[in-house]
């Protein structure tokens, strides 16, 4: 049958939308639901997909592209400057280190040529950058210790890529096949030469980002046509991605330095909002090509090798990553997943393989045999991910945490105690210990953690979804749980945790927005409190007094509106599973809101309580004063 680019979009997007959400409800990362979506189309399962799978799979390396932008507009050059001896440390000691290691293992136990032997190496060495940065988004991991030291070793990976395919000509003694994975413009000019045009280059990604780049976007943005400026914002990236390769250096690093460049811009937002849709959508189609391409038939031939080697490659890896966090210092529990994070191969190593076979520095064969691997211990990684967080961190690592001076929790017989320390545990934290009620705080940010102790809080560093913890930090005794936990999932999950093994405590819980109240509605949870409600309700208080209506009055009107509003999500939370009687519902509690509300305010026309009118009253009393005068 003839098949072309829209039979293959068809069939990778009807994949992703079949398997993605299966891999959600079994609990399982997203990522691995793409993948097994990817091995099932592709030719060696249904045989859906084939070679022309490729065109897709160049499409989707854009995803990886724009992924890099988003995170380099979260980073403005003062952090990025900070992070510089994580980036170069921890970075160097990776590549160094995992590279030295498995080349004198392969070279002494597989006798394979050296030039191969390192090619090899330094293929396996490079991370999964889409992989590892997806993931802790999901588990919302990024801002994390771990999460911020595998990001530098990521980049300086990225970096790395440069200097290893500039390395590769000089092992091979063959005749070079077809150097064009490697061209540039100026792949034929003198090498000092080229470091001066790369250079140059990366000084003129700097300097049009604050001086041409702004303005042109100010022009778009003049013109209010939301598709334009979409437009401009895909067009910057593609444009810096394809001038970084020009000169041969990565597009996922130039896109990162052109988000650098314009993270403290004014339009970082509008950016970031209109790359989003197209990074993640990308993105699944790149994961979907990596499962695909896995050649199964390639395994078959040799699997005790693909799979001892594969094993053996990531252990070794791990203890090299595991190393380097002993170093810095982490925690067991950082550290832990700082390692399994790290330890699969990469998307970059697919490509110095490919280069190597260009440049016969290995056999056809052996290259294929470690994409294969590479493939496989990127599929891995979400599992390994899983494994740690079900079965060895609770165990694991709470041993270790006996001598964690943020897990020794003191026996204080708080009545409260705050899962969450961000900025909304925080505020809750404080206004507590101003009325002089202690609190025990959990949180799982090591770094806040630390912050936090120096500035006076009570805070222990701990997973609030971990039992032993929860018993430690005095759940049996305490009176009142708050959870406000950032991630509305583990947030759930702390609840549920709570009103299984301790269901004397109460519970005042989080909601991100109204369905994050239904599932807590359908855990039990009555009091729960919206981020977005109050804050809506206090401004168009605020409004109200504007247009000219008492401070009392509209005070009194907002806080029965969040009333009846919180009454209403108990109401519509039975309703919310059938969707027309859901929405008549919703319906009939707006009506019967405005009602009830208009009738409040008829009945308090008469009210002489002017509590809330001190700045009012002010005025009137100036003006009487002043006609008294007259």
């Amino acid at each position: 049958m003839e098949t072309g680019l829209f039979f293959e979009s068809i069939i990778y997007l009807a994949a992703a939308v079949i398997c993605v959400p299966i891999a959600k409800k079994l609990g399982l990362s997203s990522i691995l639901g793409y993948l097994f979506a990817g091995i099932l189309i592709g030719p060696f399962v249904l045989g859906l997909i084939g070679q022309q799978g490729e065109d897709i799979m160049h499409f989707a390396e854009f995803g990886v592209v724009m992924m890099l932008f988003l995170i380099g507009l979260e980073l403005d050059p003062y952090k990025f400057w900070r992070m510089r001896r994580f980036i170069v440390g921890m970075g160097s000691l990776q590549v160094l280190g995992t590279t030295i290691i498995l080349f004198l293992a392969c070279l002494l136990v597989l006798k394979w040529e050296w030039e191969a032997t390192l090619t090899i190496a330094l293929a396996l060495t490079l991370s999964s950058t889409a992989i590892v940065l997806q993931t802790l988004k999901e588990k919302g991991l990024s801002q994390t210790s771990m999460g911020r030291s595998a990001f530098a070793v990521l980049l300086f990976q990225d970096i790395a890529v440069i200097p290893i395919l500039a390395i590769l000509p000089l092992l091979a003694d063959g005749d070079i096949q077809n150097k064009g994975i490697n061209e540039s413009l100026i792949s034929d000019l003198q090498g000092w030469l080229q470091t001066l045009i790369v250079i140059g280059t990366i000084a003129l990604i700097y300097f049009a980002g604050r001086f041409i780049i702004v303005p042109l976007l100010h022009v778009v943005a003049a013109t209010r046509l939301q598709e334009l400026f979409t437009g401009a914002a895909l067009l910057l990236v593609l444009l810096v991605s394809y001038i970084m390769q020009m000169v041969g250096l990565s597009p996922a690093l130039g896109a990162f330095m052109a988000g650098v460049v314009l993270a403290n811009s004014e339009f970082r937002h509008e950016l970031e909002g209109d790359i989003a849709p197209f990074k993640g959508l990308l993105l699944g189609l790149f994961f979907i090509g990596v499962g695909a391409s896995i050649n199964f038939s390639l395994i078959m031939v040799d699997p005790v090798f693909i799979i001892v080697f594969c094993t053996l490659f990531n252990v070794i890896k791990f203890l090299v990553l595991l190393g380097i966090g002993k170093i810095y210092k982490k925690s067991s529990d950082q550290n832990l997943l700082f390692g399994f994070a790290l330890s699969q191969g990469g998307e970059f190593g697919f490509v110095i393989l490919g280069f190597a076979t260009q440049l016969n520095l290995m056999p056809t064969y052996l290259a294929s045999q470690m994409m294969a691997i590479i493939a496989l211990s990127m599929i891995g990684t979400p599992i390994l991910l899983f494994i740690n967080e079900k079965w060895i961190d609770p165990y694991f690592g709470v041993k270790e945490k006996d001598s964690n001076k943020y897990d020794d929790i003191e026996d204080d017989n708080n009545d409260v105690i705050i899962a969450g320390f961000g900025n909304f545990g925080s505020t809750i934290g404080r206004l507590l210990k101003t009325n002089g009620i202690p609190a025990t705080v959990l949180d799982m940010d090591s770094d806040r953690v630390d912050s936090l102790r120096k500035m006076g809080f009570k805070v222990y560093y701990g997973d609030a979804s971990r039992l032993e913890l929860l018993q430690a930090a005095g759940c049996e005794n305490a009176k009142l749980f708050i959870a406000a936990i950032d991630n509305p999932t583990v947030n759930l999950i702390v609840v549920e945790m709570i009103r299984k093994h301790f269901p004397h405590l109460k519970i005042l819980a989080r909601a991100r927005n109204r369905s994050n109240a239904f599932e807590l509605v359908d855990m039990g949870i009555n009091q729960f409190y919206r981020e977005n409600l109050y804050s809506a309700v206090h401004l168009g208080v605020d409004a109200l007094v504007e247009l000219g209506h008492r401070r009392y009055t509209a005070t009194r009107q907002g806080q029965r509106f969040i009333k009846y509003d919180e009454q209403a999500v108990l109401r519509l939370s039975q309703k919310r599973h059938d969707k027309k009687a859901f929405l008549m519902t919703a319906k009939e509690e707006i009506e019967m809101q405005e009602q009830l509300l208009k009738n409040d305010l008829y009945a308090q026309l008469g009210a002489n309580d002017h509590a809330w009118e001190s700045e009012d009253l002010r005025k009137e009393n100036l003006e009487n004063s002043n006609g008294d005068k007259k």
